[in-house]
């Protein structure tokens, strides 16, 4: 049975459970991968979704910032999570379908504004954080497995509306794309967003800061849909639902969405 999956920063749960409830409602995913939810789990409005047709929930969360959560209606086991960088962060949780296949949901930090690690300790967090997951990845290889979520990389040169001008911003600096490549291959992880769309520019994110941001279309492609190389060639389908920045007090990030015939 083919199953669809999305993955959406959705920038706070509470405050956009409508929009949340319109995309389910709308392009009715299988499963939907959340991040930067900014809710302890008790807060998430579980019913809404559940009444929607959407009655699995698994989720980490704290109050106010980050929180990654999977919403699905095929049952799904939670498997735990991580605590990368073991900073008690809410940023990654892990589920298996009932087809055995696992879903990793993961919200990596942003980073902060100036790309040193030596200068910025929200740099240096987020650096190691992909180096951790390059690292576990590489020890435990996945098999019949899922990686998604809002990855604050865009790894390639049309992953962002101008490579030179954002070298040095953070997001697609060298040293990003460099630890984001690494933790890819170790795992052997495939960009199943790439392989379905393999040529032009593609973006899932648009500031806040531009209020044109659809004719401007400064974009970068933080959110990625990744799969383990046995399960890759069974994905198809992937598309970006740019459509939904434009929505009502959106996120400025747009759904990834991504369909395996398992």
């Amino acid at each position: 049975m083919p199953f669809t999956l999305a993955t959406w920063n959705i920038n706070s749960v509470r405050l956009r459970a409508g929009l949340v409830g319109h995309l389910l409602t709308e392009e009715a995913p299988d499963v939907l991968c959340l991040q930067e939810c900014k809710s302890p789990v008790d807060k998430i409005p579980a019913e809404t979704f559940a009444d929607l047709g959407y009655p699995h929930l698994i989720a980490r969360g704290q109050k106010g910032y980050n929180g990654v959560a999977i919403l699905s209606r095929l049952p799904i086991e939670d498997l735990g999570h991580t605590d990368w960088c073991e900073m008690g962060d809410a940023r990654h949780i892990a589920g298996r379908l009932e087809n055995g296949v696992v879903i990793h949901n993961f919200y990596v930090p942003a980073g902060g504004d100036v790309p040193d690690p030596e200068q910025n300790p929200k740099f240096a967090h987020k650096l190691n954080f992909v180096a951790e997951m390059r690292d576990h990845f590489a020890a435990e290889r996945p098999e019949k497995a899922i990686l998604v979520g809002d990855l604050n990389i865009a790894p390639r040169e049309d992953d962002v509306w101008s490579h030179k001008q954002l070298l040095k911003v953070v997001s697609h600096t060298p040293v990003e794309t460099d630890h984001l490549a690494q933790a890819q291959e170790a795992g052997g992880w495939v960009d199943v967003t790439r392989k379905d769309i393999p040529e032009g520019q593609l973006y899932s994110w648009w500031s806040y800061r531009s209020p044109n941001w659809d004719s401007s279309d400064k974009g970068r492609r933080l959110d990625h849909v990744w799969a383990s190389r046995d399960l890759a060639p069974a994905a198809h389908s992937s598309r970006i639902l740019r459509a939904a920045r434009g929505w009502e007090k959106p996120s400025d990030h747009a759904p990834v969405f991504a369909t395996f015939d398992v």
